[in-house]
């Protein structure tokens, strides 16, 4: 695997805009207020000919009483333990605070390299004012401005030299992607938490805590994908906040980028009509798609309640009524592997091939069954059909006369299809094509 690179330090000293630019991206949010990066987050850097994972982490605060500045403190340890080289922002411009003593004496127990970084360094007389650093005994102090860019390409080749030599480089992006989406507050950092067996995402139960998506590779159980916990998707009146708009905008493209999503839904809510856009937003864009009722543990219930519930989402999802439901609490670790494996399910279904002569034998004779109705005088014969090599399952009909084909008879092809071959959780697209 490629090295990992932490950067640490105190609040809004510009860990994120320093992890902007060596990813080349804007993942990372960034924002004048303090505290806006709270979980680790990760991303790719290609420097020299080398690939490594950098992670930014929340500012570091000691001894606050604030609920998140605990949690942030917890997440840069974790951060620190899986880190082959940590990068020590400070800030020119304010010196060494007391929050800056605190965070290089924990980091003076590590046994890792620590490069001392002073940030916001954009002339001479800056440079000259960065001296100060060497008073941590840390070793050599590298200035850079991570706004402009100025210096980052000498501190990537001091990583690069300090990580440790490639082992059996694995490409990651192949693995699946299996992403948890909601409505804030419905427990899907608790999800991942029970999952992972450890803290690895802030939860609280204050609505809208994760705001970055956050990837972790899971390795158990026979399993190996990408876990992706992402910010809640708010109803848009209530997006009041600037950051929260990004976290809704970076929710949606992680629901683009991913191979299936775990739809959680809170059970003491009921099924709301947020619910059903991300459902829809998942469906628009081909995702397998796995429903988590979570929280059924606080639900008081009789034989019936289950299944008068998932009745009533059916109804809500249809006519897209193939989607596994499982009922979940994710405190009580009720269901949870089972959610997993049904995800990982789903995903199989979703990248399967069906071959060409198989769909036409099995097919053909029911379209020959009940063939299309004729429009206009004109008899409709579908004579072949083909799986399109797309990444979400895609059909092709090819007919006499597809403008005729109207929407209940592809239904009645896609219903065909699932009675057949298993698709359960994945969207299908029917297109009709003149043979």
């Amino acid at each position: 695997m490629a090295g990992i690179v932490a950067i640490v330090g105190r609040p809004n000293v510009g860990k994120s805009t320093l992890f902007n630019r060596f990813t080349e991206s804007r993942k990372a949010i960034v924002d004048e207020q303090a505290g806006v990066t709270r979980d680790r987050h990760y991303g790719k850097v290609e420097w020299g000919g080398r690939e490594f994972t950098v992670i930014d982490t929340g500012g570091y605060v000691k001894d606050s009483k604030d609920i998140f500045d605990q949690e942030i403190r917890k997440q840069v340890r974790i951060a620190m333990e899986e880190a082959q080289v940590l990068v020590f922002m400070n800030d020119v411009h304010t010196g060494i605070t007391d929050l800056d003593e605190d965070m290089a004496n924990i980091l003076r127990q590590t046994k890792k390299p620590v490069l001392v970084v002073a940030n916001k360094v954009d002339n001479h007389d800056k440079a000259h004012e960065a001296a100060e650093f060497y008073n941590y005994g840390l070793g050599e102090v590298y200035t850079l401005s991570s706004v402009n860019g100025a210096g980052s390409g000498e501190l990537l080749d001091e990583i690069v030299k300090l990580l440790p030599p490639d082992k059996d480089m694995i490409d990651d992006l192949d693995l699946p992607k299996i992403s948890v989406v909601g409505k804030p507050n419905v427990g899907k950092s608790s999800l991942v938490n029970a999952l992972l067996g450890q803290d690895r995402n802030i939860v609280t139960n204050i609505a809208g805590t994760t705001r970055d998506t956050l990837h972790t590779r899971y390795r158990a159980f026979d399993n190996d994908f990408f876990l992706i916990d992402t910010a809640g998707i708010r109803k848009k009146k209530k997006v009041n906040e600037d950051i929260e708009f990004y976290s809704v905008l970076r929710t949606i493209k992680t629901i683009e980028n991913s191979d299936v999503c775990l739809l959680m839904i809170d059970a003491t809510d009921g099924i709301q009509s947020q619910d059903m856009n991300i459902f829809q937003t998942i469906q628009k864009n081909k995702k397998g798609i796995v429903v988590l009722v979570n929280k059924w543990d606080l639900v008081e219930k009789d034989h019936m309640t289950m299944v008068e519930f998932e009745e009533r989402l059916r109804e809500k999802m249809a006519p897209f009524n193939d989607v596994p439901i499982i009922f979940t609490s994710a405190i009580n670790k009720q269901r949870l592997l089972k959610a997993l494996e049904k995800a990982i399910e789903v995903y199989h279904n979703r990248v399967q091939k069906i071959a060409t002569s198989t769909l036409n034998d099995v097919i053909l004779p029911l379209i020959d069954e009940t063939p299309p109705p004729a429009l206009k005088g004109k008899h409709i014969r579908i004579k072949y059909i083909t799986q399109l090599p797309t990444h979400a399952p895609a059909f092709a009909f090819f007919c006499n006369h597809p403008q005729y084909i109207k929407e209940p008879y592809k239904r009645f092809l896609e219903r065909k299809i699932r009675q057949n071959f298993n698709f359960e959780g994945v969207p299908i697209s029917i297109f009709m094509r003149k043979k």
